[in-house]
């Protein structure tokens, strides 16, 4: 990536850059209604490792899709009437659903941190629904470095984000994240308050459900807990033992290996996707290689000792 910023418009040419980038696996920050977004192809774990990287992410906490409309996120998830309703009413717009994935979902296992849950968005933002359309999904968390102020202008991404290029196309119009709501079997529940009205979504849906019965992680903003395999996992570990699938890094081999090369970026995009293997392979156990803990690997040791960690 460049050293320095590139600041493109948000015309035809602008957009058609940007698309070119995206489409090469970069990243780029996109102006939607709400805030700035990083966006990359949801399909493409190297391009979604990527965004953790720039951001300095800390975590893998799932990352909201952004669709061209109710046809497109239909070939990602699974619509209830009540969801159908919802986006009916509020797409395109900043009304995040959280919805049954569906198996066949093309997106990266990273997006949804392992979950069979997936988020997402129709933008009503010109040049994000212009991306979308041209491009195919897109995962966009907001556009700054981990833990800084979401940002409402290109301004705010180039003071965060070194070497990213943004489409400038002024200040986001809502200035404030997505509100994000799960639809369950027996209805809605509210996981973040955001850019539509609690009430809003009542007057469509009815009320929601009660807020202490919110499930774990299922979207930005939530992290508690993540995906971890059925059988339990070692940390650390350089080799296996009798009866245990083993994950390798770098020069440790094994089964499997999240990078034969050592590298992070390519670690975290494969590391949802070999813990699935690993807990389909029947052993009885699942050892895992040392990770440096220190970039990429800080988010992946994370998620490795939350899959580790003694179960309830």
């Amino acid at each position: 990536m460049a050293s320095k910023s590139r600041i493109l418009l948000p015309d035809a040419a602008g957009i058609a850059a940007a698309a070119a980038i995206l489409r090469a696996r970069g990243l780029v920050a996109v102006p939607t209604e709400t805030v700035y977004g990083l966006a990359a192809r949801a399909d493409d774990g190297a391009a979604v490792a990527g965004i953790y990287a720039a951001k300095g992410r800390p975590s893998f906490n799932p990352l909201i899709v952004h669709v061209a409309d109710v046809a497109q996120a239909e070939t990602l998830a699974l619509f209830s009437p009540l969801a159908l309703a919802l986006a009916q009413s509020f797409w395109p717009g900043p009304l995040t659903l959280v919805l049954p994935r569906r198996a066949d979902a093309p997106v990266a296992s990273l997006v949804t941190a392992g979950l069979d849950t997936i988020a997402l968005r129709c933008p009503a933002h010109p040049v994000m629904q212009a991306l979308v359309r041209s491009v195919g999904p897109l995962a966009a968390p907001s556009a700054n470095a981990s833990g800084r102020i979401s940002p409402t202008r290109a301004g705010h991404v180039l003071a965060s984000l070194a070497g990213v290029p943004v489409i400038d196309a002024g200040p986001c119009a809502a200035g404030v994240e997505s509100t994000i709501v799960a639809v369950e079997a027996g209805g809605w529940r509210l996981l973040r308050p955001g850019a539509v009205a609690v009430e809003a979504i009542a007057a469509v849906a009815g009320e929601p459900l009660a807020s202490e019965a919110t499930p774990a992680v299922q979207a930005p903003g939530m992290m508690e807990s993540h995906y971890a395999p059925q059988q339990p996992v070692r940390l650390e570990a350089a080799t296996a033992r009798p009866d245990e699938f083993h994950i390798g890094f770098g020069p440790v081999k094994g089964d499997a290996t999240l990078s034969a090369s050592g590298d992070l970026t390519e670690a975290a995009a494969c590391l949802f996707d070999l813990l699935h293997i690993a807990q389909a392979s029947g052993r009885a156990g699942i050892a895992m290689a040392p990770v440096p803990n220190h970039g990429l690997g800080l988010a992946i040791n994370d998620r490795l000792a939350r899959a580790a960690a003694p179960r309830g």
